[in-house]
């Protein structure tokens, strides 16, 4: 008889050997079933133990350190998966069950063309000669939506944009037309217009190719539009499985109030966003209407930063000897009020960024002016600048990638000071530190500490802290929340505007999510191909877009259920 579920976990325990003698388990004795051509959501915060999960499913786990538990099991169908020799496993999970992983350019060899890469796929599990397999590679490029796959078919990973390497990971996930997908947060760094495409594309291949899909996310606003069954999980146990109606229309676990509850919403701007711990402590309840800020620009609001036709031109190699001009921001103009927030929203090669870098002076802008403090940051010499470089500083996206490993967390604050004789003395300089690190809300103890010892949430305290020690006027803020779980973004968010409130300091803030946009800005320019469509307040602008493109990027916000 065959079984009615493709995919059926029972009770997996897993752990890591932490040192020779101690192990942490990350997954505490779970259960779950995914039914045949259905979509299962895996839901759940960093350090929950979804994406152990599936690697476990998958046979990825490192075997060095990992333990399973032997009463564990994984049955896919009626076949056990766990035990299996890995010249079998990786027949089955090449073929019968397939993975899109979170970060397309960590996955794609970047030294091979993309057509290689999926034709790879095709020719050791299908047997495909390679004529075979680049006809159906460029079927394949087609089928997931890549613009002129005749050309692209040739390109490598760097050659294309986020949105489209993720496609290149799908196609070479359903190459072998595989019975399961599990697709492990495929759209967490994506623009709000890409994301949708890419959920769009994966529930269509899903319905086409009759396959299943275990879908493992953070956001339960995001699966809500195409999850079948949710299960919600928190470190390493499942606290509530159901239909996707269910979860969303009836939550029976706190935890999963709480999520569904702590994320902005584009109907409310509360004066400070409630985290997860605000709703399991009973502090804040779902449905309670909470005080409300008001945002927006007002006439007498005092200009700290006038930006007049900015542009920024960067020149691309043609052929042998040539060259041509790429304009990346195209005569940009906006002001920043003091204490106030711009919201900066587009998707990936809008300009946003390149906005940000160039009043930074990280880029050599081509024309226009900035004026701040009565100076034009803009032509002034590199020398009149040094003064004004502590007095706009930036939050990168990646905190991973912008502070230094080898240094300290109290290195890491410490250096600009001494660079900008911030303090009369180290002694000095080291209770600045000290303070900061607790108005950031991390402990003194972290001061000794490594970057590699402190989550991604911790790490982005670190990164503002780094820019409080120069006490900024104006602060630009590049994705400096779009990677984090819903709860450490509220965290992260709140303290931005409580060091707003305290310093009314002025926000540059750069995002592709329109909700969280909303709740920080008082105002929002929105950008496509280097150019301003539309600016206006930000509760007007949501109201009553006058754009297209604006519609169009608020029709593709993730509604929920």
């Amino acid at each position: 008889m065959t079984s009615t579920m493709l995919l059926s976990v029972r009770d997996l325990r897993v752990s890591f050997r932490t040192d020779k003698k101690n192990t942490f388990e990350a997954v505490k004795g779970i259960s779950f079933d995914i039914p045949h051509n259905a979509t299962v959501a895996l839901v759940g915060e960093s350090g929950s133990g979804k994406s152990v999960s599936s690697l476990a499913v998958m046979g990825l786990l490192p075997p060095e350190t990992t333990i399973i538990d032997p009463r564990s099991s994984i049955l896919f169908g009626e076949r056990e998966v766990i035990g299996l020799p890995v010249a079998e496993r990786r027949r089955l999970c090449g073929k019968d069950i397939a993975m899109i992983f979170q970060e397309p350019m960590s996955s794609l060899n970047p030294v091979f063309t993309v057509g290689f890469q999926i034709g790879e796929v095709l020719r050791r599990h299908m047997g495909l000669s390679q004529r075979q397999a680049r006809a159906r590679t460029l079927e394949l490029l087609e089928e997931v939506g890549i613009p002129d796959p005749a050309n692209k078919i040739d390109a490598f990973p760097s050659q294309m944009s986020g949105g489209q390497q993720q496609r290149v990971m799908i196609a070479m996930a359903i190459a072998c037309e595989p019975r399961l997908l599990i697709a492990d947060e495929p759209t967490t760094a994506l623009d709000v217009t890409i994301q949708k495409q890419i959920m769009e594309l994966i529930a269509r291949l899903q319905k086409k190719h009759q396959m299943s899909v275990l879908f493992i996310t953070h956001d339960l606003g995001l699966v809500g539009e195409i999850a079948d069954r949710v299960i919600v999980m928190r470190h390493g146990v499942v606290r509530e499985e159901g239909t996707a109606a269910q979860v969303f229309g009836a939550p029976q676990d706190a935890y999963t109030r709480a999520l569904l509850h702590c994320r902005p919403r584009l109907d409310e701007r509360p004066l400070r966003l409630p985290v997860i711990d605000d709703y399991l402590s009973g502090s804040v309840t779902p449905g309670i209407v909470l005080p409300q800020r008001e945002r927006g620009y007002c006439a007498d609001d005092e200009n700290v930063l006038v930006v007049k036709n900015l542009s920024k031109s960067f020149w691309l190699r043609e052929g042998l000897f040539g060259k041509r001009e790429f304009k990346a921001v195209k005569d940009v103009s906006f002001n920043l009020a003091r204490g106030k927030t711009l919201g900066v929203v587009g998707e990936s090669g809008s300009g946003k960024t390149t906005v940000g870098l160039t009043l930074l002076r990280l880029h050599r802008a081509t024309g226009g002016s900035a004026i701040f403090d009565g100076r034009d940051l803009v032509t002034m010499a590199d020398r009149d600048y040094q003064p004004y470089k502590r007095r706009i500083q930036i939050i990168f996206q990646n905190p991973y990638a912008s502070l230094n490993p080898r240094f300290t967390v109290g290195q890491i604050l410490l250096e600009p000071m001494r660079i900008h004789r911030i303090g009369a003395s180290d002694a000095e300089r080291v209770a600045m530190a000290q303070h900061l690190l607790a108005r950031v809300g991390l402990p003194a103890q972290a001061f000794h500490r490594y970057p590699h010892e402190f989550s991604g949430g911790q790490r982005q305290r670190i990164a503002i802290a780094r820019c409080l020690t120069m006490k900024p006027e104006i602060l630009v803020c590049d994705e400096s929340v779009s990677a984090l779980d819903v709860s450490v973004q509220a965290q992260v968010l709140n303290l931005l505007q409580d060091l707003q409130d305290e310093y009314k300091m002025s926000y540059i803030f750069i995002s592709h999510d329109l909700s969280v946009v909303k709740y920080i800005s008082d105002q929002v320019m929105v950008m496509h191909h280097g150019s301003v469509v539309e600016m206006a307040d930000s509760d007007e602008l949501y109201r009553n877009p006058q754009q297209p493109y604006t519609r169009q990027l608020l029709a593709a916000i993730p509604r929920g259920a």
